[in-house]
């Protein structure tokens, strides 16, 4: 009988805003006002005002601002800031989704006037972050050597030494599967360890990097996917796995916009490495918001995460 009293929100689910309840509502409405084929003023000016209300708090306008890019496409971005040359939060948009697209269309080309969208749009705001985390990340598509991305680093750190989008990006050029090498990855992760607040944007960091390690190895296949549940047990991700099996499920311990998110790496990482209670604890503080990633890696995310929540917490109750 408890699957009858289960809130109809809390039932699994992708939601690319999370837990963002003001988000989520500007996206539905994007997306029905595509859906029309028609472009209301209303719901451009309420882009806009999520965007706005985000204010200083950096990792929640690069949330808001990624969501809205994908779910915008590429007319109103640039329908908006055409209007609007002097707004930086039009300007960051415009940015966002042609980058977005450049991705999509698999070979990036010359990014070069993205980036001088962003360079207008930090003139505009010197303090915000964001113009240069999406430079950093047109030089990561280019595939460009990495004395170029430093001072791009320097600068986002400059302004907020902590953010995730930052980071991931960080991670994924640094990355074997890019153009660095675990060793590369190792220094990052190291170099962040000791000074880190643990409930940081990016305290989802090191966990990303052993799960993509794990799924790394399974998709090679042979001798070494066989033994990929080793992956887990070794000091420093059986460490990582610990402490954040402890901290993050705490109520408001995890604050950022991506919290979410983390949770389900964490939840994914300890149902790989047979610790299902603690991941039965994580998917309950995951709230029913599943991820595509690394949900992913095994067929339809959204069937994955339910099985596991049906599995370990739903069945539970």
């Amino acid at each position: 009988m408890s699957a009858f009293r289960r809130r109809k929100g809390s039932l699994p689910r992708l939601a690319p805003e999370l837990d963002d309840v003001d988000l989520g509502r500007v996206r539905q409405r994007l997306e029905k006002c595509w859906s029309r084929g028609q472009l209301d003023i209303a719901v451009v000016a309420s882009v806009g005002q999520a965007i706005e209300e985000a204010g200083t708090d950096w990792d929640r306008k690069a949330h808001r601002l990624e969501v809205l890019a994908a779910s915008a496409g590429r007319a109103l971005p640039g329908i908006w800031q055409r209007n609007n040359p002097r707004n930086q939060n039009a300007l960051l948009l415009r940015a966002w989704s042609d980058l977005l697209l450049a991705r999509q269309q698999g070979s990036p080309g010359d990014l070069s006037d993205i980036r001088e969208t962003c360079r207008t749009a930090a003139d505009l705001l010197p303090a915000d972050p964001i113009p240069w985390v999406l430079i950093l990340a047109t030089l990561r598509s280019e595939r460009r050597p990495y004395a170029d991305l430093a001072a791009v680093w320097q600068e986002i750190k400059a302004r907020d030494p902590w953010n995730r989008e930052a980071h991931l990006q960080a991670l994924g050029y640094l990355s074997p599967d890019e153009c660095g090498s675990t060793s590369q990855v190792l220094d990052l992760l190291d170099g962040m360890r000791s000074v880190m607040p643990a409930d940081a944007p990016t305290a989802g960091l090191e966990l990303i990097s052993l799960v993509r390690g794990y799924q790394r190895t399974v998709s090679a296949g042979g001798v070494a996917a066989l033994g990929a549940g080793d992956h887990w047990r070794r000091p420093q991700a059986a460490k990582a796995l610990d402490q954040a099996a402890q901290d993050w499920p705490r109520p408001g311990f995890l604050h950022h916009a991506a919290s979410r998110a983390d949770l389900n790496v964490l939840a994914y990482a300890l149902v790989k490495a047979s610790r299902t209670a603690e991941a039965a604890t994580v998917l309950r503080a995951t709230t029913g918001i599943a991820t595509p990633w690394p949900w992913n890696s095994e067929g339809d995310p959204l069937t994955t995460y339910s099985h596991w929540h049906t599995r370990l917490v739903s069945g539970a109750n």
